[in-house]
Formats: structure tokens, sequence, C-alpha cells
């Protein structure tokens, strides 16, 4: 009995890993609402049946990879946790690695109309990281305008710049991040 669940979980897997490896080779090619469930089924060597039993439709086969994708970037900072306002710039360069470190998919996933989808998820998911440890910046609309700023401008910049090298890209944002310091 076992023996037969890890079967199943493998298959599983395999069949997940198909299903998204189909998509994001579509998705590089073509935006996500000419994405069809026949096409990637076809691509993955399976069943529409199958693609059902594991997502809703397209939309949520993109949500979960783009949200995975958010989770990586921010378990990609070593030292998330020993954030503080006095090492913000540390924390700003290694949240700048762990993005460029998902570039290649972020690329594909957040590209066209979707690239400021990207900065409002990580927005979102580095600030709720933060008020734990600082709830208090939470009930503060100050601390909450400056974080986004930080988050998002450096995202953004990124988008904006991308001839810059990563050393000078990233001494840059944290230099910026040194000057706002007091504000944190």
């Amino acid at each position: 009995m076992i023996q037969k669940n890890k079967k199943n979980d493998l298959r599983i897997q395999k069949t997940e890993q198909a299903i998204r490896n189909a998509f994001i080779e579509l998705r590089a090619k073509k935006p996500l609402e000419k994405i069809t469930v026949k096409e990637l089924c076809e691509l993955a060597l399976i069943n529409k049946s199958t693609f059902y039993t594991h997502y809703e439709d397209i939309y949520a086969l993109s949500e979960a990879i783009e949200q995975e994708t958010v989770s990586s970037i921010i378990g990609g900072i070593d030292h998330l946790k020993d954030y503080t306002p006095d090492n913000s710039d540390a924390f700003t360069r290694e949240l700048c690695l762990a993005f460029m470190s998902q570039i290649s998919l972020i690329k594909i996933l957040f590209s066209g109309r979707g690239q400021s989808h990207l900065g409002s998820r990580l927005d979102y998911a580095l600030k709720e990281v933060i008020f734990r440890k600082y709830p208090e910046y939470k009930e503060d609309p100050s601390k909450q305008i400056l974080l986004s700023y930080c988050i998002q401008g450096t995202y953004h910049a990124y988008l904006s710049n991308p001839r810059a090298d990563t050393d000078t890209f990233v001494e840059t944002v944290e230099n910026i991040v040194r000057c706002l310091r007091p504000l944190l």
C-alpha cells in the first residue's frame, strides 16, 4: 500500500512538472490570454481531464507558478528574519540578488502587462514578513509607503535599466536605501 502511494505521488509530481514546463514554454511565446488548455495538454502529453484535476484553468496555473516564484525570491533572501532598519541596505542587496536569480522565469511569467503585477506581489509578501517582526509598521502609513517605495522602486528601476550591470545596480540601490534609512 505504501509503495503504491509513493508511485502515485511520483506520477502526480511528473504530471505536475509536465504541465508547468509546457505552460512556461507556451508563456515564453505568447500572452497568457492566448494560451489554451488544449495546446498546453498537447505539449505536456496529458488529457484535458488530467489538467483539470490539477488546476481550475490556465489562470489558476499561472497564479500558482507566480506565487511560487515570489516565494522563491523571498526564500532567497538569506537574512530576511534578521531585517532591521539599521541593515536595510544589506537587506536590499539580498533582495536584488534573490530577484535576479529568478530573472529568466520572471521575464516569462510577468512579461507585458504583468510586469507591475510582480512588484505588487513582492511588496505585499515582503511587508507581511516585515510586519510580523515590526507590527507597529503595519499601523504606520509612512512606514508602509517607504517600504513600498523601496521594494517596488527597486523592481521598477531594474526593469527600466536592463543594461545596468549587476554590481552597479545593486550598489546604487543600496546607496538609495542608506539615504532613506533615517526614515525607517
